[in-house]
């Protein structure tokens, strides 16, 4: 502030406050923003907010509960959101609903007001942004993500409180209208992703985008716990530069991936799959792509790489959805209690040794299966072995053993990036500790630090390896797919 007394702030022309806001960063505005009433009115000249990024919700992270942050929700969707470029918008679970750090799961299904507040809370918040965005003609990239899922999943935010809320669902009528509008009122909006936002996307929401951001629409992901698809490949034909999709596995129809093969449109860069395995009997394999859809789509996109979670899939299933021809890049296998075999990990080395980068595979289960019985060979080994890209390996819930987490340190070395494994999940060889002298935790930490070229340590946080499904497929297609 004495700074800006030195050249007489107050007399400074509108124009050169602007400029002086744009070379500082976003809590430095509103520091400088306090200097005098001139100096708030340009705080909120359009071309110095072209993009937000907001989290509200999450009231177990010092930011209040979800009804508090309306009023500021509020506030800054009716200062940016007629012009702003950029909105990445992410719901947490409300009033820190699944929290441990508070009354946990029990405690909130057992309290129907705290159920029906949250609901009120998130319809509140989702009418806001929405309401403020439906005339937004600049906008270019709108990233939607609600964690209340989570809350959906355990019947927390279910169809009976949403009824008692919203008597004959009109307020999520209007969500979807607002949403509907948004779509049909933008002319160059390049990036659209909603994600597990309860109520907002319907099968027909797509339908509404406008003819100028059919064109310039570059990356699309339309994911919901919902049974009816959300993408057609109708609606797909109508975005001949679509560079990026994400959707549920079982909307990749044999029909879409034939119409997106196509010479008359862009190819595919970036493709996310999300495989739920409690949705199969429901929603069944049957009609996806098969290995000639995936031979013809590679040969028209020669760059494409896929990214794929699987959520407590069996491995029968596994088996019948990695088809040679997929150019699998990322791969995630989370599961509750459902074991991967050692015969699916071997599959995935063998046939994308070429172009895996990322293996994650999750089991949050009490036992700690070892997928190296009977074999000779660990298959982890042998896929760090035959990856020469992989340079993310995550595992927790099965048995890696302590020589074989060096010997993948070794066969990687700093090409590994990131090599989580919760401390838990490894195990020593009782007959090697005979010919080692020391604590085995210790060697073993020496040994892969050695063998990665940097300081490691096992995963005691589990926080690191263990976050929600949903929440880790969205942030993991937003950064594979920013990268196309």
């Amino acid at each position: 502030m004495a700074l800006c007394s030195s050249v007489g702030a107050l007399a400074l022309p509108s124009e050169l406050i602007v400029h002086i806001f744009s070379f500082l960063s976003d809590r430095d505005k509103l520091r400088a923003s306090a200097v005098c009433s001139r100096w708030r009115e340009c705080l909120f000249y359009p071309a110095l907010w072209t993009e937000l990024k907001l989290r509200v919700g999450g009231g177990t992270n010092g930011g209040g509960s979800g009804s508090e942050q309306t009023p500021r929700l509020e506030f800054l969707m009716r200062k940016f959101g007629s012009f702003v470029r950029e909105l990445q918008l992410e719901f947490a679970p409300l009033d820190g609903c699944l929290s441990p750090l508070q009354h946990g799961v029990e405690a909130v299904e057992s309290d129907p007001q705290f159920a029906k507040d949250a609901m009120v809370t998130y319809l509140d918040q989702v009418l806001c942004v929405l309401g403020s965005l439906r005339n937004n003609r600049n906008l270019q990239k709108l990233s939607l993500y609600g964690d209340t899922c989570i809350l959906q999943d355990d019947g927390i935010l279910d169809s009976s409180y949403l009824s008692q809320v919203d008597l004959g669902g009109k307020r999520m009528k209007e969500i979807q209208q607002l949403f509907e509008e948004i779509l049909s009122n933008s002319r160059q909006l390049k990036w659209l992703s909603s994600a597990f936002m309860l109520g907002v996307v319907t099968p027909c929401s797509l339908a509404s985008l406008s003819n100028p951001s059919t064109s310039s629409l570059e990356h699309l992901s339309l994911i919901d716990n919902q049974l009816p698809s959300l993408i057609s490949t109708v609606e797909i034909e109508r975005l001949t530069n679509l560079r990026s999709l994400s959707l549920d596995f079982c909307d990749f129809t044999s029909d879409m991936c034939r119409l997106l093969a196509g010479g008359d449109r862009a190819p595919l860069h970036r493709l996310s799959l999300l495989l739920n395995g409690a949705a199969l009997d429901v929603k069944p394999l049957d009609g996806t792509a098969t290995e000639d859809d995936w031979k013809a789509l590679v040969r028209r996109s020669t760059n494409l790489r896929v990214y794929i979670m699987a959520m407590d899939v069996c491995s029968q299933d596994l088996l019948r959805v990695l088809k040679p021809s997929v150019p699998l890049e990322r791969i995630h296998l989370d599961s509750y209690s459902m074991l991967v075999t050692d015969g699916v990990v071997e599959l995935i080395s063998q046939q994308y040794h070429k172009t895996l980068s990322h293996f994650i595979l999750m089991r949050d289960d009490a036992g700690f299966p070892d997928l190296s019985v009977n074999r000779n060979e660990d298959p982890l080994v042998l896929l760090a072995w035959r990856c020469v890209h992989l340079a993310v390996l995550i595992i927790h819930g099965y048995t890696v053993w302590s020589h074989n987490l060096v010997a993948i340190s070794r066969l990687r070395g700093s090409n590994l990036k990131v090599l989580e494994v919760s401390e838990e999940s490894i195990d020593f060889d009782p007959d090697q500790s005979v010919y080692i002298e020391g604590d085995p935790v210790h060697n073993l930490v020496k040994e892969v630090s050695l063998g990665l070229g940097r300081v490691w340590h096992p995963s005691i946080d589990n926080s690191v390896v263990l976050n929600e499904p949903t929440q880790h497929f969205h942030r993991e297609m937003q950064s594979f797919s920013a990268g196309m």
